[in-house]
């Protein structure tokens, strides 16, 4: 098996520079607690979709200093030499607690945490935060799009929308965000997802008749192909679809909108599809949709929705906002302590934490999202055991070594989207509007001691 690429180059220079600073001073082996958590929902949105997770971990595993690497580093004097030598070995050997792909989250939530010696958690800034970021804003627009779907499937056409690369990971998030599959071939090699696809404007330009195009369609991918019929004028369309089918000895599978007024012209078109017999073509439709035009589109006759621009910028908010801040640290008499930064607008919140999800004793609808701030793993667990709140953490990897190796396989997608699927249906009924507003549960931050569970 092949190697994998190192990511540890997916880092900003800072993280290099205060690990060269550290080791200089005798600073870096101290123990440290960084934590990754949101200020606030972008877009004044009810709750976030955790994705990435997976991803993360498996960045981690692959963050290490290689020739290339170093002698880059080297080169242009990024660090010292004591600091290259450090690299050279360097693996990660701490410990990894995170929220599983397809939980929701509030601000102030924990939503991942790493321990271990400050020179190799503070590297990891970077890459963990562009992982959670992207991934995290495109699951949460894809939750909200198959909320407003009502139950139609949802596919990811986005590819073209977007960089290469960020498109094969965003199809991975709109997967746990509820979608059924993707357009991009490489997404669905590398994550097992379903792939969708059959003939744009082009294929039926080319061709000298629309009749001929569908013909040539229908014979090599099947009568359960989709042909697209707004090229010319919709009507026709309509009609060369279903009289071609039937020459070839049965129904279309579908027709495809992707322009006008796709609530009159869906009404249009399943009106006709019906007079003409053809009761079983499906209608997908295309063209810029967002949650919005998902709601507007709910009355329509449209049996599935392709999905592309609005998907894969998270529907006018690209990043999640999460940041990656120091939360507690060794200090110089051996004992973990926590920090906080004070500023304004800014602040963050000391020690290692635990959180819950606390619910209703009638419907079992979340209305809290506690934060306990303790001396480690295990008290943490089992006072939210105590007080009956639904652990929210997963802890992934333990002295470097993954726990857990079905975190990062292709059957997590499916998981993670059963998962969000579960969180989704605990949040209270407002939790599911498309309108701005607040959290839909508030967050409580507090702390403990060992002493708090006697």
């Amino acid at each position: 098996m092949s190697k994998k690429p190192s990511t540890a180059l997916l880092t900003d220079m800072y993280e290099l520079t205060m690990l060269d600073s550290t080791l200089a001073s005798g600073m870096a082996s101290r123990r440290s607690v960084f934590e990754v958590f949101g200020r606030r929902l972008p877009g004044g949105r009810r709750y976030g979709v955790v994705a990435g997770t997976g991803r993360v971990i498996e960045a981690i595993q692959n963050f290490r200093f290689d020739e290339a690497e170093l002698e880059y580093l080297g080169k242009e004097k990024i660090v010292s030499e004591k600091t290259l030598e450090y690299l050279a070995d360097f693996r990660f050997s701490g410990d990894l607690y995170a929220y599983p792909e397809g939980e929701i989250y509030f601000p102030d939530s924990p939503i991942l945490q790493v321990a271990g010696p400050f020179a190799e958690t503070v590297v990891l800034e970077t890459v963990i935060l562009s992982i959670l970021n992207h991934d995290s804003a495109i699951a949460t627009a894809a939750s909200r799009m198959t909320i407003a779907a009502h139950g139609r499937p949802c596919f990811d056409f986005g590819a073209r929308r977007t960089h290469e690369t960020a498109a094969i990971h965003a199809a991975r998030a709109a997967a746990i965000g509820g979608f059924k599959g993707t357009s991009d071939l490489e997404a669905g090699r590398r994550y097992g997802l379903k792939v969708l696809g059959t003939a744009g404007h082009s294929f039926t330009l080319l061709h000298d008749t629309e009749k001929e195009a569908f013909a040539s369609q229908i014979e090599t991918m099947g009568l359960g192909t989709t042909v697209l019929i707004d090229t010319y004028d919709v009507t026709q369309g309509v009609e060369n679809a279903v009289n071609t089918a039937r020459a070839a000895g049965g129904e279309i599978g579908a027709v495809r909108l992707d322009s006008g007024d796709l609530v009159a012209q869906a009404f249009m078109v399943r009106r006709q599809l019906d007079d003409m017999g053809a009761n079983d073509t499906k209608i997908i439709v295309t063209s810029d949709l967002d949650e919005y035009a998902l709601a507007a589109l709910s009355a329509a006759p449209v049996d599935i929705y392709g999905i592309g621009t609005r998907l894969v910028t998270g529907s006018g908010y690209p990043t999640a906002e999460l940041v990656y801040k120091l939360v507690a640290c060794e200090g110089a008499d051996g004992e973990m302590r926590s920090v906080e930064k004070f500023s304004e607008a800014k602040r963050t919140f000391g020690g290692f934490k635990v959180a819950g999800r606390v619910t209703d004793g009638l419907m079992g609808h979340a209305t809290e999202e506690l934060v306990v701030a303790c001396p480690d793993w295990e008290t943490g667990q089992a006072y939210l055991a105590q007080i009956g709140a639904r652990p929210l953490q997963v802890q992934y990897m333990r002295d470097g070594e993954l726990l857990d190796e079905d975190a990062i396989g292709e059957d997590a997608i499916s998981e993670a989207a059963e998962n969000h699927k579960d969180a989704r249906d605990e949040l209270p009924y407002d939790g599911w509007r498309l309108s701005k507003g607040s959290p839909i549960i508030p967050t409580t931050i507090t702390s403990i001691s060992a002493v708090d569970l006697d």
